[in-house]
């Protein structure tokens, strides 16, 4: 494989990592508890996050330290989601993309 041959492969694999990237970022997983939501996005990004009053009733009555615990198993819980997903998609793009073969998938 000459030199040019190895320049177009490797634009052609940044070009498809890139489309590989936008679709990812597409991915979006939503984890509900005890009136808490939240949304994470393939990019391990969070979309959003809502509280609802039920939830914050227990920092209103002074125990702040579940409502913490309760934020982190409901954000944990959205970010393990959309690991599970993005890795299913990963592996599948890859499979598509003839990447695999390239890294010897």
């Amino acid at each position: 494989m000459g030199m040019l041959d190895q320049v177009k492969q490797a634009m052609q694999m940044r070009k498809e990592a890139k489309r590989i990237q936008s679709e990812i970022e597409k991915i979006t997983c939503e984890y509900a508890n005890g009136g808490i939501t939240c949304v994470a996005r393939g990019d391990f990004t969070i979309v959003s996050l809502k509280v609802t009053q039920e939830a914050l009733k227990e920092v209103l009555a002074g125990k702040p330290e579940r409502f913490e615990t309760m934020l982190n198993n409901v954000v944990n819980g959205a970010l393990k989601g959309v690991k599970k997903q993005t890795q299913e998609a990963m592996a599948k793009m890859m499979q598509g993309s003839g990447m695999g073969d390239m890294f010897g998938g």
